[in-house]
């Protein structure tokens, strides 16, 4: 956590696109991408929500600029009381409840796959941020620590629920109960990251990765992590009966039908034979998923 600078005029988040891949970018690098005002929560979950609400978008990579990934809170803020710490107890619950929680759940809303490419630290908020990505990828240069125990402040933002999730409750109550910072390579062995490259290599790592899943259809990505999600507190008979339910819209889609016909080409072709044109047949079949709805009727 970083005092503040004054605040910038540039956008706090930078949106990009690289086909069906969304860039975000947190960018405050003066102030080493603190999530400290009500205008940069407010742009952060309008980007979120702009990724959700295009379907053309199959993976998010976020990422910060400068040095780090983001720095958490605002100490300068939090000593005079102003900002997130202004005002009353109960004003300062609004605060929270109003604008950093709504990242949080912005995120739990985005049914597209969201990678973290934490290029340096993520501190406090900045840790329970990458928490909310489906997938972590660290910089050797990143750093890591739920650090609010040592500001005699508590994880305000869900990272008692997300921590745990990703690092199970022992390792995740450790370091919330020290504020001790994990390494890039202390991250990875308890499970909080899934690779650590070399710093060059972060961007261009993070973006193979995305483009790898954005190459599945949008559809069945969106609800597999749906069902990613939804197991994490859902029962096993409730997860089945809602898996049942996708699966079959899954089956009637177009996306399954083009992705048997590319499937069975590429099979065939490996083995020296074509079955495609059989599959294809088969697909535009009457009632099959890519027959026009006069054929489905009749």
């Amino acid at each position: 956590m970083e005092p503040s600078t004054e605040p910038s005029t540039e956008p706090f988040v930078k949106v990009e696109r690289k086909g069906a891949v969304a860039l975000l970018t947190l960018n405050a690098p003066a102030e080493r991408n603190a999530l400290s005002t009500p205008r940069q929560w407010a742009e952060l979950v309008e980007a979120i929500d702009a990724v959700q609400e295009d379907a053309s978008i199959r993976c998010m990579v976020l990422s910060g600029a400068g040095s780090a990934f983001c720095a958490g809170g605002n100490l300068k803020d939090m000593q005079q009381r102003q900002g997130i710490a202004a005002g009353t107890p109960y004003a300062i619950r609004e605060t929270y409840r109003r604008g950093i929680q709504q990242i949080p759940l912005a995120m739990a809303r985005l049914e597209v796959p969201a990678i973290a490419a934490v290029n340096g630290p993520a501190i406090g908020a900045g840790l329970d941020l990458a928490c909310m990505c489906d997938i972590r990828i660290a910089s050797v240069r990143a750093r890591f620590a739920e650090s609010f125990v040592k500001l005699g402040i508590i994880p305000g933002d869900g990272g008692a629920w997300l921590l745990q999730r990703i690092v199970g409750y022992a390792r995740a109550a450790e370091l919330t109960f020290t504020g001790d910072t994990l390494d890039a390579g202390e991250a990875l062995a308890c499970g909080l990251v899934s690779q650590v490259v070399e710093h060059e290599a972060l961007a261009s790592t993070a973006l193979a990765l995305a483009e790898r899943i954005a190459a599945n259809p949008a559809t069945a990505l969106r609800m597999s992590k749906r069902l990613l999600r939804e197991a994490q507190h859902q029962r096993l008979d409730t997860l089945l009966e809602l898996s049942a339910g996708m699966q079959a819209l899954a089956h009637h889609s177009e996306e399954h039908a083009l992705a048997l016909v590319a499937f069975t080409e590429a099979l065939g072709k490996r083995k020296g034979r074509t079955d495609a044109p059989a599959v294809q047949h088969a697909a535009a079949a009457p009632g099959g998923p890519l027959a026009s709805h006069d054929d489905r009727a009749s």
